[in-house]
């Protein structure tokens, strides 16, 4: 699984993260929780504008809603690993859900976070993203 991510971060910069959810509160608070320890080099609402922004931007993380209009963040994470991307995904999303988490898993995501554990968890999904290691947030 390691090979995987090799394309990932090999220096001490900060992780280049695309945002993508369909709230914009939710986008500026994640911005401001990644703001000292990432560069957020995009914030898209929705997954076709999430695809062209992978292609355009190149991120070291894409951290991806599951629940979106149009195009769920499965189906994006899913897009993307048909077309060959090797970019980390972390989720973050409303749902605590054993299954989803492993319905995310199964779609190409190797970061799970709970919006609620936001805060604490996010960053550390993302580093643990770009070392090729999984990452979880407790669920409740």
């Amino acid at each position: 699984m390691l090979e995987f991510f090799s394309h990932v971060m090999t220096s001490a910069h900060h992780p280049r993260v695309l945002l993508v959810d369909d709230n914009e509160t939710i986008l500026e608070r994640a911005s401001v929780t990644l703001s000292h320890d990432c560069e957020v080099v995009g914030a898209v609402r929705d997954g076709v504008a999430a695809l062209e922004a992978v292609r355009r931007l190149h991120p070291d993380v894409v951290v991806l809603d599951i629940s979106m209009p149009g195009m769920s963040g499965l189906e994006v994470a899913g897009r993307l690993r048909r077309e060959k991307s090797t970019v980390p995904i972390v989720f973050l999303t409303i749902h605590d859900d054993e299954e989803l988490v492993q319905a995310a898993q199964a779609a190409g995501g190797i970061g799970y976070v709970s919006k609620t554990m936001m805060p604490s968890d996010l960053v550390i999904a993302i580093n643990e993203a770009c070392a090729g290691r999984r990452y979880v947030s407790p669920l409740r």
